[in-house]
């Protein structure tokens, strides 16, 4: 019997031992997450660890559903330590969940505590923990630094005005780059209710009206140069279904008028709306030579009395089955036809589509970019053994594994790097399991500059950090 999550985790040969130490202390590219860049400007001290772990976790709010948890110890104004314990008590329930993993990483990169929380130690741990934290070391920047993150990509609408990536700029103080990424879904989703409110915030940013199409995009590109004068490299996109329907410049100012007026859009002209301005946006990312990340497959907000009751983003999402092959092509090769198809990472959160984007990924790559087009780490629902194991089977299968970018912490809290960990453990044991059945050569040079190139260096290159 192995011990607990020791040294060895997750890593059950020798070569995979060498990978991971080889790998182990390269840093962090946060390419992707949802950290506020307004908490790491004001750099407070969290109250306590249920503050650092369960305000706004939807992965651990579904699981204490599952468990049977009240709701008013998950989202409610029950008192913290009560929280805290609710969560523990989940916590021998969780067998084979990555939350379990996560939770006990976490525990023992920054606090040092190696024993399984559960109800029975719950508030001992609580207490240990916010007595750590009140002594010092805990504010968002210091556990920044101390998980040894090089960058951290936020997650920033069109018509954000990007004032904290201004101050923690002009500070300087911070020694991590903090940079903004582009992500303009409100933009695409024109049959939205909020999509005339929206407008309304995109015209504050730009300082004018925006009264045709025609303006609107030109709206955009001009945020697309605000973000780039504030370092941003990388681009956000929630694609569900991924769009393609071709439309005229008459179709889409009709469009356009309808969604300002609050009039209906239909599903087929908010199709082709998303599928003309992707295109545009697409070229100037390509000019930019930044990175267009494509996530594909969410349904979202499938609870309706809980979204009235919550809102978005509290873990009643789930997994869709829309097909995706043809119209992504369709897509991709609109944008390569004109030479304006960027960088991409393809991201999808059904795995019945993992060889539907690893090979979707050959027919576009060039020699522009080290592997111009990426399949993206397992996401969401599939950021676990399984679903990480079965996204580098189909991408070494089906691609170069070796150009792969690595994984995104894809998450809000400051404790959640140690995934990153995780996933380089899952990635060592997956190549030290090729040398030991004898499917690579023992080549530890070579297969230590792989690891250590997809855990930093080729997402560093990618993404134009250097």
């Amino acid at each position: 019997m192995k011990p607990f999550m020791n040294e060895d985790f997750l890593l059950s040969t020798p070569t995979a031992r060498a990978l991971f130490a080889a790998c182990k202390d390269e840093p962090i590219f946060d390419w992707h997450c949802h950290l506020s860049p307004k908490e790491i400007w004001e750099n407070e001290t969290p109250a306590d660890l249920a503050a650092l772990w369960l305000g706004g976790d939807h992965y651990k709010w579904r699981a204490e559903r599952s468990c049977g948890i009240s709701e008013d110890l998950i989202t409610g104004n029950a008192p913290a330590k009560e929280k805290f314990r609710a969560w523990a008590a989940c916590m021998p329930k969780l067998i084979g969940n990555p939350l379990y993993h996560w939770t006990h990483l976490e525990l023992q990169r920054y606090f040092g505590i190696t024993e399984p929380l559960s109800e029975k130690n719950a508030d001992r741990i609580f207490e240990t923990t916010r007595d750590m934290i009140r002594g010092g070391g805990f504010t968002p920047r210091e556990l920044i630094e101390k998980s040894n993150v090089a960058c951290v990509c936020t997650t920033d609408d069109p018509a954000d005005t990007l004032e904290y990536h201004k101050l923690l700029r002009e500070e300087g103080k911070f020694g991590v780059k903090v940079l903004p990424a582009f992500r303009p879904d409100k933009a695409l989703a024109v049959e939205a209710p909020g999509f005339a409110a929206w407008l309304s915030a995109l015209e504050a940013a730009v300082g004018h009206p925006v009264d045709s199409y025609a303006a609107l995009k030109d709206a955009m590109l001009a945020r697309i140069a605000f973000f780039a004068e504030m370092g941003c490299r990388a681009t956000d996109h929630a694609l569900n279904p991924v769009p393609y329907r071709v439309a005229s410049d008459g179709e889409l100012e009709e469009i356009f008028r309808r969604a300002k007026a609050g009039e209906p859009v239909s599903a087929a002209d908010g199709e082709a709306w998303r599928t003309d301005l992707l295109r545009t946006l697409a070229k100037e990312y390509a000019r930019r030579g930044w990175v267009m990340e494509l996530h594909i497959g969410p349904m979202r907000n499938n609870n309706t009395l809980a979204f009235r009751a919550v809102g978005p983003d509290a873990g009643y999402d789930s997994i869709d089955d829309n097909p995706v092959a043809y119209k992504l092509s369709r897509l991709l090769d609109s944008m390569a036809a004109e030479n304006a198809l960027p960088k991409t990472v393809l991201f999808c959160l059904n795995p019945k589509d993992n060889y539907v984007l690893g090979s979707m990924l050959g027919n576009f790559q060039t020699d522009e970019a080290y592997g111009k087009l990426q399949f993206g780490s397992g996401w969401w629902f599939n950021d676990n053994i399984s679903g990480m194991r079965a996204q580098l089977d189909a991408l070494a299968n089906l691609g170069a594994l070796s150009t792969f970018v690595g994984m995104v912490t894809d998450s809000r809290s400051f404790l959640s790097y140690p995934r990153h960990e995780y996933f380089r453990r899952i990635l060592c044991e997956y190549i030290g399991n090729l040398v030991e059945n004898g499917e690579y050569p023992n080549d530890l040079e070579t297969l230590s500059g792989v690891a250590r190139d997809i855990s930093f260096g080729n997402a560093r290159r990618y993404f134009g950090l250097e």
